[in-house]
């Protein structure tokens, strides 16, 4: 009874126009920012060295030719827009978000319902995946990709002649993934009702049409949860990038433009804020796009019965 109690109190003050009041203006404080960031990224260079980015609410004086300088022309002393690397961050970010989404989401299920020899120790060892941190992994994975895998004057892998592509990246992005998305879906898939599952295989369903055609389903906030953390994992990444990628237009995303051009422009506040306000517009898009999913996913399993 006095868990209960306690339960509907919490309820009760969490509820309460003060606690509103408080959510409102903690939401109004955490947006500023980027109100600032925006307007910021509008202004002409002059109004920009001259006083702060409220005056520009009292006198509006916005334009778009931030936007194109830092898209099309790059400015002085660069002589590359951001619109490649942008491609480049897109070509990049949606691959190494569905490769392991795609990949996890089959070896989750075949953990949780398909029963083999072995099948605990392999989910404990991807579990302990978890545990190896990305910077000891990038330098062997370079020499894995360029110069193969050998074992004495046995070769074991040929070298991958993958210099100038996406693939190395990718390949790093889903290697680093997979242990993390295969234990998030691996848990939420097992939990799914064993009598739905029982009458499936009583049915003469095959494991490909149980999971094509009750697991997806019903795992859809759980994959879009973890493709909304992959994605934004990927798009604002630069270690990986600048490891396996380059700064080459041809494959560099837009976090390596975006380093170079506070070198370059470290004083040309207008265009660095228009690369910025970019660079945080399409996560923004795939947030507000998967945020219902991403909700039901995160209350997945709190609540039961």
């Amino acid at each position: 009874m006095s868990v209960r109690h306690d339960g509907k109190a919490v309820r009760k003050a969490f509820s309460s126009p003060l606690a509103s009041v408080f959510v409102i203006a903690v939401t109004v404080l955490w947006t500023v920012p980027t109100v600032g960031l925006l307007v910021t990224s509008l202004r002409p260079k002059q109004d920009v060295t001259t006083d702060g980015w409220w005056n520009a609410l009292l006198h509006p004086d916005l334009g778009l030719d931030n936007y194109h300088t830092v898209l099309f022309e790059g400015g002085s002393g660069v002589s590359t827009g951001l619109m490649p690397f942008l491609v480049n961050s897109l070509a990049i970010s949606v691959p190494a978000t569905l490769f392991p989404l795609v990949l996890a989401a089959m070896a989750a299920y075949a953990l949780a319902w398909v029963r083999f020899k072995g099948n605990d120790a392999l989910f404990f060892v991807v579990f302990a995946l978890q545990v190896v941190p990305l910077q000891m992994a990038l330098l062997p994975l370079l020499q894995l990709f360029s110069g193969g895998a050998h074992l004495g004057s046995l070769t074991l892998l040929p070298a991958l002649d993958l210099k100038g592509t996406y693939a190395p990246v990718w390949l790093a992005h889903t290697m680093f993934a997979l242990p993390l998305a295969i234990f998030l879906l691996h848990n939420f898939i097992a939990q799914l009702p064993r009598d739905l599952m029982e009458a499936a295989v009583v049915d003469g369903a095959s494991h490909f049409k149980i999971f094509r055609s009750i697991v997806l389903p019903l795992c859809t906030p759980a994959l879009a949860s973890f493709a909304i953390f992959q994605f934004l994992w990927v798009w604002n990444d630069l270690l990986v990038a600048l490891t396996f990628a380059g700064g080459t237009p041809e494959v560099a995303p837009m976090t390596v433009r975006l380093a170079q051009l506070s070198g370059s422009f470290g004083g040309r506040w207008e265009l660095l804020t228009a690369g910025a306000f970019l660079s945080i517009v399409i996560p923004l898009g795939v947030f507000f796009a998967l945020q219902r999913y991403f909700v039901r996913g995160l209350l997945a399993g709190s609540v039961k019965g």
